[in-house]
């Protein structure tokens, strides 16, 4: 449903619940006030999203990936807001199947924006996965310093910690292959 329809049902529910307290119709303003309340907060958070990110968190990559679809034009359906989110959702169930064709989708994420310091992270992150798949020392690490200094409450620190393991490990192989 589009964003507009939305807001127009939502405010047309709530003066229909003020109509219905004008009447003493309690009960049911009640209700219409509660529906109404409903329809504006999936205006700024669209319920496709919500449940796509439910079901990443429980590693259901399939149902995540239905709810994503359900989303067919992300400019039109979704506020300005959430452009980023759900490239980064699209792009978090793109790399599993196709590590490097994700990398547009976390770029575009980076660039649309997000306001959590965490998602940046984790976009720059996966991005410094991708630049070391494809033997880009360099850019890896410039991508993991990035994602360090974004992860400001340390919630990826273990991930950055693994990736720089792997980095180095990345070097002793290149060093045994030369000799």
């Amino acid at each position: 449903m589009p964003n507009i329809i939305r807001l127009i049902a939502g405010f047309a529910l709530l003066g229909g619940a003020v109509a219905l307290f004008i009447f003493g119709f309690w009960p049911w303003g009640i209700v219409a006030i509660l529906l109404g309340l409903i329809v504006l907060v999936t205006y700024f958070f669209n319920e496709n999203m919500l449940l796509a990110q439910w079901f990443l968190r429980k590693d259901n990559m399939p149902k995540a990936k239905m709810y994503l679809d359900r989303i067919t034009d992300y400019q039109k359906q979704l506020i300005k807001v959430q452009h980023g989110y759900y490239n980064l959702l699209v792009g978090l169930i793109e790399s599993r199947t196709a590590p490097l064709k994700s990398e547009k989708y976390f770029k575009t994420a980076l660039s649309l924006g997000m306001q959590m310091e965490h998602n940046i992270a984790l976009a720059k992150l996966s991005l410094a996965g991708i630049a070391m798949a494809k033997r880009n020392k360099r850019e890896a690490t410039m991508y993991l310093a990035e994602a360090k200094k974004a992860d400001k409450n340390k919630l990826l620190a273990d991930q950055i910690k693994q990736m720089k393991d792997q980095m180095s490990m990345m070097d002793k192989q290149q060093q045994v292959r030369y000799r």
